[in-house]
């Protein structure tokens, strides 16, 4: 068996190197995966044709959320079967908004709006709500299929209403609630509280032209951006502009890793019929139903300082950055 495997996806080498008879490769260009029986990757390889066509691979795994850099109908098309890491980074991706919160005004008597309640939103929710802040809840999708879990609000109850906005959702551009450009000129022109719009969820989700209009013109106070439009050729006014700047990393703590690495370890092995691997990490602790003020730290102005004076080495920040741990695992 060969796998090809993205070299920056952490503690995932030795268990994979103690399948019998496999061999890896960290190519992962067309050439390199050609006889390749899986590829596991992250959000910066696109897994479609260009890659894939010729190749031998039955398995591609994402140690991601996301999944819009897969081509999932040509993967179906080919018997290919795709797996990806969903829930693996939240309360990582929760420490980072509610530390821009602490920093910004802190928690109690503030009212933060969360669009998007899927894995990320729910731990944030959960968490914010223990911190003593009123939250606002938009996902169409759960309104539906979840109509009693949440009181949902409007995106405009939200822009009216919020001190701190946050969006988590994928990234889409079709169906009954597209998500690209979400956060664009018409949001923007709604906001009534002047309040922080944070990005940690899909740079297009948030329009960068529409965010630096807001910030001009008053209707927005601060932006704290991790994901970027272009990146990793990132637009540097709003990079200026920006009180929080971070090189899409705040899904990156330890134990969010570990759990990403071991989905996907996970899922490789039930497709190939393999007794259950490993990741080569201790396993985190379990998730907290709650957490502290004190609970919440994380340095994001040493992170914000070092993208700012180096806004060029975007993408080797990201990949040689120093896991943080994630509240409850210390």
């Amino acid at each position: 068996m060969k796998i090809a495997v993205d070299p920056n996806i952490p503690f995932v080498d030795l268990p994979l190197r103690s399948v019998a008879g496999a061999s890896l490769t960290h190519d992962l260009t067309p050439e390199g995966v050609r006889d390749a029986d899986a590829v596991i990757t992250r959000t910066r390889t696109r897994c479609d044709a260009s890659l894939l066509d010729g190749a031998k691979c039955t398995f591609v795994g994402t140690a991601t959320i996301g999944t819009d850099h897969i081509d999932i109908p040509y993967c179906e098309s080919r018997g290919i079967e795709v797996a990806n890491a969903p829930g693996c980074n939240a309360p990582a991706v929760a420490q980072w908004v509610l530390e821009v919160a602490k920093r910004t005004g802190g928690f109690e008597g503030r009212t933060l709006g969360v669009i998007g309640a899927g894995n990320v939103g729910s731990v944030l929710i959960r968490w914010a709500r223990g911190l003593g802040m009123k939250v606002m809840v938009n996902d169409p999708f759960l309104e539906v299929s979840a109509p009693g879990r949440y009181e949902y609000c409007s995106l405009a109850d939200i822009a009216r209403e919020a001190d701190i906005i946050s969006v988590h959702t994928p990234l889409t551009n079709a169906g009954d609630h597209p998500t690209y450009h979400l956060l664009g000129d018409g949001f923007v022109d709604m906001l009534g509280r002047r309040p922080v719009l944070l990005n940690a969820a899909r740079g297009p989700v948030a329009d960068t032209k529409a965010l630096l209009r807001g910030l001009r013109e008053g209707r927005i106070s601060d932006v704290a951006i991790d994901c970027w439009e272009g990146e990793p050729e990132i637009d540097r006014e709003l990079l200026d502009k920006a009180l929080y700047a971070t090189p899409h990393i705040a899904g990156y703590s330890r134990e969010g890793k570990v759990r990403a690495t071991q989905m996907v370890l996970d899922a490789f092995s039930r497709h190939f019929g393999l007794s259950g691997l490993k990741a080569d990490a201790p396993e985190p602790r379990p998730v907290p139903e709650t957490v502290s003020e004190a609970d919440i730290v994380y340095d994001i102005e040493a992170d914000t300082r070092r993208l700012k004076a180096s806004p060029e080495t975007f993408e080797a920040q990201r990949n040689h950055y120093d896991l943080r741990p994630e509240p409850g695992q210390i």
